[in-house]
């Protein structure tokens, strides 16, 4: 490289430090693969007035629903790589659904760079009170004797609530049937209605129709029983003691975002998650939050990458069409 060729070089590593020592100085879009009142947009609207404070700066949340989240994943990859446009999605909408749905195959990890952990939490399997199963035990009996008599909708191929009712059905040996919706809302809606018999879904989000008796749940799908239903018990206590699909919600940047943006993110981030509100807001909501690097939160991500990848060949899921 010439005088000229290092000076340029040097030029642009001073600009870009200066620009990550001020960051944010302008607004910071925060992009959702989810549908108004889905899952991760309520994630993304109970957080968002508490960051504008901390990062000093408007933030926006932008939804861009889509293809088990792949409408949001690429438009953040191609977005500039400055930390001004920002990726809330659950684990699976970057794992699962770009094994899925990407064309070229998509590395999360090349392609995005994870920044922080914001949410981890379990799920309920609801059915409709026209179902004639009490529990998880009477259901698989039902599914097994009748196969595909009994539905389980979801917000989408590739979705948590779809690799749920998945890893169900080849953990209990029975054949269920799998209607996949565009977004967690009209999934919700179905179910209510009695147009699909069960769903894998967010507790807070049907939390009230079980309390009405309007949907009655079954089980739960993490290690113990929910603190929001304490008389359910868990799909592991029903009998399939290997069962357990938890869902986590993260923070991603475009890949190329200077990492001590990433850090400065991170620990910005990690200071809203971390105030006295933020947990009671999340305790009430079961959620739990627990401060994590970049490197950690990257390493979680790789590992449901490689878990759901071979549950997505022993279901033998298939892409969206």
């Amino acid at each position: 490289m010439n005088a000229l060729g290092v000076a340029l070089l040097a030029g642009a590593l001073v600009t870009m430090s200066a620009a990550a020592q001020q960051y944010p100085s302008k607004v910071v879009r925060l992009v959702t693969g989810s549908q108004a009142g889905g899952g991760t947009d309520i994630t993304a609207r109970a957080i968002q007035p508490r960051l504008v404070p901390a990062f000093g700066v408007q933030v926006i949340v932008d939804n861009r629903p889509g293809v088990a989240g792949m409408v949001a994943n690429e438009y953040t990859a191609k977005s500039a790589p400055d930390g001004y446009t920002l990726l809330l999605q659950p684990g699976s909408f970057v794992t699962v659904s770009t094994q899925l749905n990407a064309s070229p195959p998509w590395d999360p990890l090349r392609h995005l760079t994870p920044v922080v952990q914001v949410s981890a939490y379990d799920f309920v399997l609801a059915a409709h009170p026209s179902v004639p199963a009490k529990n998880v035990r009477e259901l698989v009996a039902i599914a097994r004797a009748k196969p595909r008599s009994i539905s389980f909708a979801s917000s989408g191929v590739g979705s948590n609530f779809h690799l749920a009712g998945e890893l169900l059905k080849l953990t209990a040996k029975a054949d269920m049937l799998h209607v996949a919706y565009r977004g967690s809302p009209p999934a919700v809606v179905d179910l209510i209605a009695g147009r699909v018999d069960t769903m894998f879904v967010h507790i807070p989000t049907v939390k009230g129709y079980i309390d009405s008796g309007r949907l009655r749940a079954l089980a739960t799908t993490g290690v113990k029983r929910n603190p929001l239903l304490p008389g359910v018990p868990t799909i592991a206590e029903s009998g399939m003691k290997t069962y357990e699909i938890i869902g986590i919600e993260g923070i991603f940047a475009p890949a190329g975002t200077p990492a001590n943006v990433i850090a400065k993110i991170n620990a910005l981030m990690t200071s809203v998650l971390s105030t006295p509100e933020m947990r009671q807001d999340w305790a009430g909501k079961a959620i739990e939050f627990a401060p994590n690097t970049p490197e950690q939160f990257g390493a979680k991500i790789r590992d449901e990458f490689d878990k759901t990848a071979a549950l997505i060949k022993a279901a033998d899921i298939r892409p969206e069409r």
